[in-house]
């Protein structure tokens, strides 16, 4: 099972094994636990404790022991929920912050996985009239994986942003489902152009992934050097084929 939702919400590995033990065994005591996760007894006691503090856990005293029992998987949306309204609170300020700086940068390395997926969702949000892309090979679903990349479409299809993408003939499998989706335009090139990078253009912004073993992005904020990325797409998009 991917855990990795539940890092991004906070929870450390130990945090996440305890849980879903508990979650396995049902109401039980901490030395059932510490047996079945395979961690280290302070490790277990402390992801007990700080779990309690979270509300994802909680406990009754049947004499002098004490009882755990998971919460319902579901409190996480609730959990979400919280949080983002905590964010949207707190979130004028940090706009009205933003402001404040005389110059922001043009130009920005986003690292690892998360970085890319950081890119991905400016890239979406950005205002822009189109999203453009062309590059990007079979490796990028291998890094990012598939349904990532169907999220990600699905989101901008909610954007109500249009794309239109210059794909090679070694992911036509994965384009014949992402051109499924409304507001969606993709032709194809020669296989031999399948790259390690993928070039997004979006309002003035322009995004190139680098999905090697170890990913990354370059992130430039520059209305000139948007629309120049965007005469080289235009060319593609006239000698690419459906």
């Amino acid at each position: 099972m991917d855990t990795e939702i539940l890092e991004d919400l906070g929870l450390s590995n130990s945090e996440i094994k305890t849980y879903i033990t508990l979650l396995e065994l049902g109401n039980t005591t901490a030395g059932h636990i510490l047996e079945k996760s395979g961690l280290q007894n302070s490790v277990v006691h402390r992801a007990l404790n700080s779990l309690i503090e979270r509300g994802i856990i909680n406990y009754v005293l049947e004499g002098k022991k004490k009882i755990y029992q998971a919460s319902d998987p579901e409190y996480f949306i609730q959990f979400i929920e919280d949080k983002k309204q905590r964010f949207q609170e707190i979130l004028p300020e940090l706009k009205k912050k933003q402001s404040f700086s005389k110059k922001q940068e043009v130009a920005t390395i986003y690292k690892g996985i998360k970085g890319i997926r950081e890119v991905y969702f400016i890239m979406i949000n950005s205002g822009g009239k189109e999203y453009n892309t062309f590059g990007g090979g079979p490796v990028t679903a291998q890094i990012m994986g598939f349904t990532w990349w169907l999220n990600l479409h699905k989101r901008r299809v909610e954007n109500k942003l249009p794309s239109r993408q210059v794909f090679d003939e070694s992911v036509r499998w994965g384009g014949k489902d992402i051109a499924k989706n409304p507001l969606t335009n993709i032709k194809y090139v020669d296989k031999e152009f399948a790259q390690f990078q993928e070039t997004v253009i979006s309002g003035d912004y322009v995004a190139i992934a680098v999905f090697t073993e170890n990913p990354y992005a370059f992130l430039i904020k520059d209305k000139h050097v948007a629309d120049s990325y965007r005469k080289y797409f235009e060319l593609l998009w006239k000698v690419a084929k459906k």
